[in-house]
């Protein structure tokens, strides 16, 4: 097959157009390939060494998946952002392909002309000899003209032969190298996806397992830090020795957390109205100073039924006189009007709940204590001195929270549109919160009170509610853990819990050497309060410096790790150190 000089040229310039467009295509993908979050420097066309850092990245996870089960999540989340790395190099990879083949079509056409070329070259090598080209030739000039292009020509078919021959030689390197790249891409592919089926799997047991570790700290939380309602007339007096301040536990320095009141703080406090009815408070003003500029109705029906669950149906207002919330014998002590008061927040709490009738309401102090007969004495005259009284908001009987104690500072809250005020319960506002307060001249045995046993009188063997310093610094070091990490928090269960996962002390102060610890000596406590009735922040004077935890923070942290059932009741509270 011969080929004319004018063919051959239009040729050359279509396939070094084609190159050109390929060479412009691949840079653009170089360009995008590098911009992928691979971590180590490879080249851009070393899809091999791609490869290989992901594969460290899915490695270096397996490991850290191994040592610690709660960076599960994040390890999915990093197989994930792998997987998807792994994708797009797939379609760039893709892409490649179709440029390589692409390149074997232009090839496939500079293939045959390499063949021409080189059969051209060795026709003239043998045909044209230079004697030959002397003797046709008409003068010396002709012949030196023709026999330098005849060496040009020569020159030109080599050089063109030999790009091409390089041409094919990378072309058959690029497809060695990308089917290798294809097997390795394949491989890893499918390890991730594997790792990723398993990972879900075992995040679906860990989730399951800590679940359950969950629930059990909910419920110890539940049991040490007052997450339950209760009232005067249904507990016993709490005013147990050991909880006092001036207790001495046998050993120093001791440690104990004073709970302010306990346990929701809302509304109206028994103890405070029982003490402001004392320094001459009429119910109205004791309603009016607990649950605001709300509308005293004063003729409401009593017509109205109220369904009580497991004892049946009765008319509001012996429902209210077979309430148990306070004392009768307050009544003869200048405690009157804080029946009265009690007697129109129980009977409005009842029409609210129950939907002025229509629903029914338990018998217990998750709604209000009743029992089935009339209490009778000084709580029936104040129930009659209070027949039809009801609060109202928005038209509607309003829901009025009380509590025992509130421990000198009481929350606000909101139903029907009416919220209560938020209040130093005394006589001087915050300056005379822990001297007088109207719930400490009542004598509330709740206000300043350490707690170390359950509502069912468990204590896990202890007699009081004074740590060591020992057993403080534990709860200190569980707490610049939880600071640190918060993921921590299902091994800092008390050991008196019986939790499974839980750290021992010395597995504690190893850890708390992480983040700042492990804290064995306090020298010194300190808490700064806020104005609305809640400890702010605990600082605490250590061997490994001055450590601040926020208020609530500690009160979490003491509740879960403290050991047996001692915990704090209210987010105010007061540190004592003897």
């Amino acid at each position: 097959m011969l080929v004319t000089s004018l063919n051959l040229k239009f040729k050359r310039v279509k396939i070094n157009s084609a190159v050109k467009i390929f060479f412009i295509l691949l840079c653009a993908f170089y360009y995008a390939l590098c911009a992928l979050p691979i971590r180590a420097e490879c080249a851009a066309t070393d899809y091999d060494c791609q490869i290989r850092e992901l594969q460290k990245e899915v490695d270096a996870r397996t490991e850290a998946h191994e040592k610690n089960k709660l960076s599960l999540a994040a390890y999915e989340k990093e197989l994930s952002r792998i997987a998807n790395t792994l994708t797009l190099l797939a379609g760039k990879l893709k892409a490649t392909e179709k440029e390589i083949f692409q390149r074997e079509v232009d090839l496939a056409t500079q293939k045959e002309l390499l063949e021409v070329r080189i059969r051209d070259l060795y026709k003239k090598s043998r045909n044209s000899s230079p004697l030959f080209l002397l003797l046709s030739s008409r003068s010396a000039g002709e012949f030196t003209q023709q026999l330098g292009l005849r060496r040009a020509a020569a020159n030109e078919d080599l050089r063109i032969i030999n790009l091409l021959s390089k041409d094919i030689s990378r072309l058959e390197t690029d497809k060695t190298n990308f089917k290798k790249s294809q097997v390795s891409l394949a491989a890893l592919q499918k390890k991730v996806d594997s790792q990723a089926s398993f990972l879900r799997q075992e995040v679906q047991k860990t989730e399951s397992f800590f679940s359950q570790i969950a629930a059990k700290q909910k419920d110890l939380l539940a049991l040490k830090s007052g997450g339950f309602s209760t009232s005067v007339g249904d507990v016993p007096p709490a005013d147990d020795p050991a909880s006092r301040p001036d207790y001495n536990p046998g050993f120093s320095p001791a440690f104990a957390v004073f709970s302010f009141g306990a346990p929701h703080r809302k509304g109206m406090s028994q103890y405070g109205a029982y003490g402001r009815a004392k320094a001459g408070q009429s119910a109205e003003d004791i309603l009016r100073a607990y649950y605001g500029n709300i509308e005293i109705k004063k003729d409401y029906s009593t017509a109205i039924n109220i369904r009580v669950t497991g004892y049946g149906t009765v008319d509001i207002e012996t429902y209210v006189k077979r309430i148990y919330e306070m004392p009768s014998s307050w009544g003869d002590s200048g405690g009157f009007e804080a029946l009265k008061a009690q007697a129109v927040a129980a009977r409005s709490y009842a029409l609210a709940y129950t939907n002025n009738g229509s629903g029914s309401i338990c018998a217990t102090e998750s709604c209000q204590v009743y029992k089935p007969a009339n209490k009778g004495g000084k709580w029936d005259e104040a129930v009659n001195a209070t027949r039809g009284w009801v609060l109202i908001a928005g038209g509607k009987p309003f829901s009025a929270w009380y509590a025992s104690t509130a421990g000198g500072y009481t929350f606000s809250y909101s139903h029907n549109g009416h919220t209560t005020p938020g209040l130093w319960d005394t006589a001087k506002g915050r300056e005379g919160w822990t001297s007088e307060a109207y719930e400490k001249t009542a004598g509330s045995p709740w206000f300043y009170k350490a707690w170390y046993r359950l509502r069912s009188g468990g204590s896990y063997g202890r007699s009081h509610p004074w740590l060591t310093e020992t057993e403080f610094s534990d709860v200190v070091n569980a707490l610049l853990i939880y600071k640190g990490n918060s993921s921590e928090v299902s091994h800092l269960s008390s050991l008196d819990a019986g939790i499974s996962d839980t750290w021992s002390m010395a597995k504690v102060k190893e850890e708390a050497a992480r983040y700042g610890g492990p804290v064995g000596k306090i020298n010194s406590v300190e808490q700064v309060y806020s104005n609305d009735g809640y400890t702010k922040i605990v600082y605490l004077e250590t061997d490994k410096g001055r450590k601040e935890f926020s208020g609530e923070d500690f009160k979490y942290m003491y509740n879960l790790r403290a050991p047996g059932a001692i915990g704090i009741k209210s987010s105010l509270f007061d540190i004592r150190r003897k």
